[in-house]
């Protein structure tokens, strides 16, 4: 339950944090070629707070939080009083209600690039891309345990999530991935990773099963990480950050050694004696492991408690350093997303791939969780997936306002008003098309 309030919780930020900026973008740049903006709103539906400035602009907070407007005065929606006319949107330039269109968009990129600036600034932790015994297409390739990725295709990698990130993009593909490695033994090698061959019916959960890559395993520290509520670690009062030293009387030297003796012990006896470390202090916890299913008949104790991830890189810059890094990495974010929307319109990648708010909900939680660095890279992305998908030319985004612009400064006038009305709810049927695809994929992606 907490991991749903939790997803709701950063959808909501995520949204209205994107929204705000998305939206914001239209309306300073309507109120630079001075339109009048009758309100601003993020998130549809009944208003929830609204205030009005000094413009006769209102500003709204709506219930449904899943986007957003500008509502600018236009004759073409209302009657607009002779002295406002000037300021009404159909009167102005074509080339100032294309940058108006476009200025939604635009603000996205500009957030993508300052997310991804800060992100890096702050530091994002991740892995080195070691990998251990692989199996599966990656064992076909010849790559070793030990070996360590160093690019795919060409591109530099220096993060496991980061090579996961290209080898995927190939995978989904059915393209064949080239990786550059430096091994164990410190040579170089390039191995070839065959996802032409793989089956056409292995779906995107399966991935990364048939890559058959994993990371090499690292000593992590005896320090709880993370606490499920509820268990018997929470009920003893057992806290984020205390290192578990003893468990009744065996040594404790790292985390895998809590996870071989919590099971053990408990299974000669669920009463168990901890010893940890909280500060300066040491403190004796006895706890009751509680005995869940394992799946398999079998039956295994746990006491609910989690290890910090250990990792061995992190990818920060100082504040000028991190300019060109955030313009190099919304670049390569750029390039990505537009070969996976190419590889989903010629049918090279299947449309399960498609993801909805459901999706989008659990990974800004789960980035959360992981912290504000990793917080930051999900919003630069989400970010710059709204600058692509709002300039798709698709009556009722705001490529499609542009595409009929496009069309006016051609032709010497504007589309007709029959030809847009069609044209919206030929847009709007493709939009519910899309979103109920991918809230169908979210769906499949939770049922067991």
């Amino acid at each position: 339950m907490n991991e749903f309030f939790g997803s709701v919780w950063w959808l909501i930020v995520t949204l209205g944090l994107l929204v705000t900026f998305h939206e914001f973008g239209h309306f300073i740049v309507a109120r630079w070629f001075g339109v009048k903006v009758l309100r601003f709103s993020v998130g549809f539906g009944k208003p929830l707070w609204m205030r009005r400035d000094r413009h006769g602009t209102e500003f709204a907070v709506a219930a449904i939080p899943l986007g957003g407007y500008v509502k600018m005065l236009d004759e073409r929606e209302g009657e607009v009083a002779p002295a406002d006319l000037d300021q009404a949107h159909n009167r102005k330039p074509v080339l100032q209600r294309m940058a108006i269109a476009a200025a939604g968009p635009a603000f996205n990129l500009v957030f993508t690039v300052l997310a991804f600036w800060l992100m890096f600034v702050v530091g994002k932790p991740d892995f080195l891309p070691i990998v251990a015994a692989p199996s599966g297409i990656a064992a076909e390739a010849g790559m070793l345990a030990g070996d360590r990725i160093t690019a795919v295709n060409g591109d530099a990698v220096d993060s496991w999530s980061k090579a996961l990130q290209k080898l995927g993009e190939s995978a989904i593909g059915r393209m064949d991935a080239r990786v550059d490695v430096v091994t164990s033994g410190n040579g170089s090698a390039t191995r070839t990773l065959a996802f032409s061959q793989m089956p056409a019916n292995v779906g995107e959960d399966q991935l990364f099963d048939q890559i058959g890559l994993s990371l090499a395993p690292r000593e992590r520290p005896a320090v709880v990480g993370r606490i499920s509520d509820g268990d018997p670690a929470a009920q003893a009062g057992i806290q984020v950050g205390d290192r578990i030293l003893r468990i009744n009387d065996r040594d404790v030297n790292g985390f895998s050694d809590i996870e071989t003796l919590i099971p053990e012990e408990a299974a000669r006896d669920p009463q168990l004696d901890l010893l940890i470390q909280r500060g300066n202090e040491r403190i004796e916890i006895p706890l009751t492991a509680a005995a869940v299913d394992a799946g398999d008949g079998k039956t295994r104790f746990i006491i609910g408690v989690g290890s910090s991830a250990a990792y061995d890189a992190k990818l920060q810059y100082g504040p000028l350093a991190a300019i060109p890094q955030a313009f190099a990495e919304t670049w390569d974010a750029t390039k990505s997303s537009l070969s996976m929307l190419k590889m989903l319109v010629v049918g090279r990648a299947s449309l399960d791939n498609l993801s909805g708010p459901i999706s989008i909900a659990r990974f800004a939680n789960g980035s959360a969780q992981m912290g504000l660095a990793w917080f930051l890279g999900f919003l630069a992305l989400i970010s710059l997936s709204l600058a692509i998908i709002n300039l798709l030319p698709i009556p009722i985004l705001d490529g499609g306002h542009l595409l009929y612009y496009l069309i006016e400064l051609i032709k010497g006038g504007p589309v007709s008003e029959r030809s847009q009305i069609a044209g919206q709810y030929v847009g709007l049927l493709m939009l519910v098309a899309l979103m109920g695809l991918a809230i169908f994929n979210d769906i499949h992606r939770l049922l067991p």
